[in-house]
């Protein structure tokens, strides 16, 4: 029997639903045959099944390392032969194709192969990949080459390439297209059949789980018949007839094992009860026939397999349909009732079970292999999102699988049918969700009460998927019955288990295979989840969702982080189902809070290399509301994203990190990187997170330690320039980053290079350490000139970060501008002149400074740098000394300037004794 190795369907893009009507599709390739490559081809297929012109159709094969087009082929002129199959192959091949390749034409992989529609003079050799004019399209690979993920997203959104294993048969092997379920078809690993029907063989049933592969619905004139899988390992089996109209048990037969006949049983059920013209359903549980008696009601305990039919006009309730096929179609009979009733056959290959989509009408073989005849119906259709060329490449967000994102287990009312769980992917794409299930554990007897795959199903473009009550708004993929989600203390838990439900192959509550879970309880009810909390989320308390938060209906909605498993990150918010969710704000900004000293385990060799970031701030301040964000430069998108919780210590630090007495740890798998960036944001998780945008309320510091132009710009609100580690200043010992200015936030002057010191003051360059500089830098300094050509009209701050910069390109040992607080700065006619003390971590960085500042390039000083007293002093202290003997001069001046006005006057202009004499008179007249 042919193994599947794995399922990946791809679409066809086309501007309408596609329906009934007949298309081209690639039904076979083979890539890569035993030794020389020279029997290799491409099949293609009409599904009418009969012959159809080519024209208009144009077949591309895209190279998967670069993602160019490598060869072209125009299928004008040609057309499919009378069974509809078209080949394109190697000259040695039988059938002889219609179009002929050299041999080893057909690369093996990372690759794709893409069937178009419009005009064959768009596409061309070295081409880059498009969905322009896309019918339909292959991306396949093998396990020893990997690599065809851009491909895939972008030709085949939502589902990977295919992997051929080329191990799976002896001797050679094609990659075939077999329907799944419906209109869904995948592809997997035969033997090769050019021109011929695929060997779509359903894949071996596996022993755990009884599988119905055939039945016979009568008319009531024959009996029924089931046929299903031997499943020892499942322990007893009972077949359970339903009534579509009553939802009781119409008969229930207990599954005898002994009577397996080539790993099939055969069980026939009383002409009255499986009727082609009535709705019902036929279900395998667990169990004996006197636990479903005749005449009791639908249970809600979850079958292994299920098949639910509906006859002419007469369908079955949706409770039914819900319960034992969730989030699939029925099937639906034919208006005509054959003599001896229908036979139905299981024929898609999909793997999982409880789908009547697999079932196609087929000749009954009892105790044989099913004959499923060729399907004449195309792959499902959908549209590019946004109709753009090629869907957008988002960054990662941490978590890379599937996460529970909205919950809601209590809606008002008695019905309680607003109940609903949203999943969402990090890709925030259209994504599969092949071997995806969700268990519904209760706190009572800690097992699951419901478990539900996913399998066929896709998120939205968006990335989320949604299942619910029927009555649900908008409507869910996958619909539930009223009140099947318990109120709690109970768990809602995400698995990947390929290989059938977690709950068959582990014992307990499964771990293997965990992605996510949330354990949530009502009010006083926590102790009861304790095993559930312990399993599925460890240390944590259990969610409380609180109707007295919101007026109206609530859920509890993922705010404040993308990691799995993670409590803290949900919020009791407004319902928002297949929306973004809508998160309260967080608390006021907490002030003071500054990043203090932050280190990458990459930077050094030294085995107490640690990655760590260290935050300053007052003691016992609130966290709350506080996202540290962490930038690699290699990757597009924040790398990290971590809400932070706790309080500042009483010595005043915060660490955050893989060292000793951290008070809160990186995520796992998440590091500092070895270029990158810091940032402390405070906004909603979301906002910090995309790191874009960010305002000056929202980015409260931010360190960038990368040349990356995207980067420094994506943070515009960072002032001055970025901070590298420089290993030569603490010689041999771990290297940090640490700040040594107290006040300037989001300031690169404000940092330098050190030794690490979490939870105590950083080690910052000291007088004690000191050498004295004397550096003269104008035109004739090439260095100093590509970075600022003249000094002139420079503030202090900037010319002090400059002539840094400059020091700190000719030494590599850790220079900043915190180095120069003791050294004096002077312009005259664009020279810049610099003497004075530079300060140092140690004996070792001073070395290194004292013999860079023996390398001043200038040797053409002139009389600019002749003196320090000429030009303007800036530097803090000799600056406020010549402010205050500027003044004095000044004044000095003016009153030498008065004394020698006044005195100059005089001698010009003598006095006038009659004026005099005149005004003593005219003094005296009042007192006459």
């Amino acid at each position: 029997m042919v193994v599947v190795v794995a399922c990946v369907i791809a679409y066809l893009f086309l501007l309408g639903v596609v329906g009934s009507d007949p298309c081209l599709i690639i039904s076979e390739i083979n890539a890569d045959n035993p030794k020389l490559d020279t029997t290799e081809f491409v099949e293609l297929y009409h599904t009418s099944g009969q012959r159809a012109s080519l024209d208009g159709y144009t077949l591309v094969f895209y190279n998967g390392n670069g993602n160019i087009a490598y060869k072209v082929l125009d299928l004008k002129g040609h057309s499919t032969d009378d069974r509809g199959f078209f080949l394109v192959g190697s000259v040695d091949m039988l059938p002889k194709p219609a179009i002929l390749l050299p041999p080893n034409t057909v690369q093996n992989g990372p690759d794709a192969i893409v069937l178009y529609h419009t005009s064959a003079a768009r596409y061309s050799e070295k081409m880059n990949v498009t969905t322009v004019g896309l019918v339909d399209a292959a991306v396949y690979m093998t396990r020893r080459t990997g690599g065809a993920e851009f491909l895939a997203e972008t030709l085949t959104p939502g589902e990977p390439a295919f992997v051929e294993d080329e191990t799976t048969l002896e001797g050679d092997e094609s990659i075939e297209r077999c329907l799944l379920s419906e209109d869904r078809w995948g592809f997997q690993v035969s033997s090769p059949s050019p021109g011929q029907r695929n060997n779509c063989t359903p894949p071996a049933a596996p022993l755990t789980i009884p599988l119905i592969t055939e039945l016979k619905l009568g008319g009531g004139q024959v009996d029924g018949l089931v046929e299903l899988t031997e499943a020892p390992a499942a322990g007893p089996q009972v077949l359970v007839v339903w009534d579509g109209k009553m939802d009781k048990v119409s008969v229930s037969v207990d599954v005898d094992l002994t009577s397996a006949r080539n790993g099939l049983i055969s069980v026939t059920i009383e002409k009255n009860y499986m009727k082609g013209d009535e709705s019902g359903a036929v279900a395998i549980y667990n169990g004996r026939a006197t636990d479903f008696p005749v005449g009791s009601p639908l249970s809600q305990i979850q079958p292994l397999d299920a098949f639910v039919f509906a006859g002419p006009g007469n369908k079955p309730s949706a409770s039914l349909t819900e319960t034992l096929i969730p989030g699939r179609q029925l099937y639906q009979l034919s208006n005509s009732l054959r003599e001896g009733g229908f036979y139905l056959s299981r024929c898609g290959v999909a793997t999982w079970p409880r789908d009547p989509g697999i079932f196609w009408e087929a000749p009954q073989t009892p105790g044989l292999p099913n004959q499923c005849p060729w399907p004449k119906i195309c792959p499902h259709s959908i549209m590019i999102p946004g109709g753009t060329d090629s869907p957008p490449h988002l960054p990662p967000w941490g978590n890379s699988d599937f996460l529970i994102n909205e919950l809601n287990t209590n809606t008002p009312g008695e019905a309680e049918d607003g109940e609903y769980i949203e999943l969402w992917h990090p890709s925030g794409r259209r994504v599969s969700l092949q071997g995806i299930w969700i268990l519904l554990f209760s706190a009572h007897n800690n097992k699951p009460y419901r478990e539900i795959s996913l399998s066929g199903h896709f998120t939205t473009a968006r990335g989320y998927f949604l299942l619910g009550s029927d009555r649900l708004v908008p409507a869910p993929s996958l619909r539930l019955p009223p009140k099947t989600i318990r109120n709690g203390p109970d768990a809602v838990a995400l698995y990947r288990s390929p290989f059938g439900p977690p709950s068959a192959t582990q014992r307990g509550i499964p771990s293997k295979g965990l992605l996510d879970a949330v354990v949530y309880r009502q009010r006083g009810s926590d102790r009861e989840a304790l095993e559930l909390s312990k399993t599925l989320t460890p240390g944590q308390l259990p969610l409380l969702e609180d109707p007295d938060v919101l007026d109206g209906d609530e859920a509890l909605s993922r705010c404040r982080g993308l990691y799995p498993h993670d409590l803290s990150a949900f919020s009791v918010a407004p319902p928002t189902p297949l929306r973004e969710n809508i998160c309260p704000r967080p608390p006021p900004a907490p002030e003071g809070v500054v990043i203090s000293e932050v280190a990458s385990g990459h930077w050094t060799n030294h085995s107490q290399q640690w990655a760590f970031v260290e935050l300053h701030g007052p003691p016992m301040t609130d966290l709350h509301g506080l996202v540290l964000s962490v930038f690699d430069q290699e990757r597009r998108g924040t790398v990290t994203a971590l809400p932070l919780i706790g309080l500042i210590k009483n010595n005043g630090f915060y660490i955050i990190g893989n060292v000793s007495g951290a008070d809160q740890t990186f995520p796992e798998g998440s590091t500092i990187p070895v270029r990158g960036a810091v940032v402390l944001c405070y906004d909603l998780f979301s906002v910090c997170r995309a790191g874009t945008a960010l305002t000056n309320s929202s980015l409260r510091d931010v360190l960038v330690f990368s040349e990356n132009q995207q980067l420094l710009s994506s943070l515009s609100t960072t002032r001055g320039r970025q901070v590298i580690p420089a290993l030569r200043s603490v010689e041999d010992s771990p290297v940090s980053l640490s700040r040594c200015s107290c006040c300037e936030v989001r300031s690169p002057s404000s940092w330098t290079s050190s030794s690490p010191t979490p939870h105590s003051k950083n080690l910052c360059p000291s007088s004690a350490f000191s050498s004295q500089l004397d550096l003269c830098l104008g035109p004739s300094s090439s260095d100093w000139q590509e970075q600022s050509r003249d000094c002139s009209g420079q503030i202090h701050s900037k010319m002090v970060a400059e002539v840094a910069d400059y020091l700190e390109h000719r030494c590599h040992c850790g220079i900043s501008a915190v180095y120069l607080q003791g050294a004096n700065f002077s312009c005259m006619s664009g020279w810049l002149r610099v003497w004075g003390n530079i300060q140092a971590l140690s004996d070792h960085q001073r070395a290194l400074i004292i013999q860079t500042s023996h390398m001043n390039p200038s040797s053409a000083q002139g009389e600019f740098c002749s003196s320090p007293s000429t030009g303007r002093y800036t530097s803090t202290a000799s600056a406020l000394g010549l402010q205050i003997g500027l003044i004095v001069a000044v004044f000095l001046l003016l009153a030498l300037g008065a004394a020698l006005f006044t005195y100059f006057y005089r001698r010009r202009r003598p006095l006038d004794y009659y004026t005099m004499e005149l005004s003593e008179h005219a003094e005296g007249l009042p007192d006459l």
